[in-house]
């Protein structure tokens, strides 16, 4: 074994030097989120406006919103403003029932037709389509078609 071979130094930890939190740059996940103002003061009242124009239930709607039918009574009790999810989801519906009133020319007509769960080519339809942004697009595309002639 060499006598006379130089030693390694040993290095210790060298933490990184201070970045100050404004020079920084953003993740590249990192994104604002933006809520528009329809959505982020929407409350009760304006739900309620929704609401009354077809027959579903207060269990069809907590369904529909993603929300207990408790909470629903709590909103409506002091008015409060939805999350905006749920505000956002009951704009959909609202979409929904202003295209199934074009179409059917009452929206009763819309809730019956959508609870016999309608065949369509996609697959059957029914109210738990409404609980998606998918199974909107499908309840609208449907609405669609019946309006051009189409019902398959």
């Amino acid at each position: 074994m060499k006598k006379n071979a130089p030693k390694k130094k040993a290095t210790g930890y060298k933490p990184a030097p201070a970045v100050n939190k404004t020079e920084e740059p953003n993740a590249s996940y990192y994104r604002s989120i933006k809520v528009s103002a329809a959505v982020k003061d929407f409350t009760y009242s304006e739900f309620k406006k929704i609401a009354d124009k077809v027959p579903f239930t207060q269990a069809e709607w907590a369904t529909i919103l993603h929300v207990s039918e408790r909470t629903l009574q709590r909103y409506a009790k002091a008015n409060s403003v939805f999350a905006p999810i749920n505000a956002e989801r009951a704009m959909q519906i609202a979409q929904v029932l202003t295209r199934a009133k074009e179409v059917f020319g009452d929206t009763a007509k819309f809730y019956h037709w959508i609870k016999r769960s309608p065949y369509a080519l996609e697959g059957n339809l029914s109210m738990q389509s409404l609980t998606t942004n998918d199974g909107i697009n499908k309840v609208l595309t449907q609405l669609g078609r019946i309006e051009h002639g189409l019902f398959a």
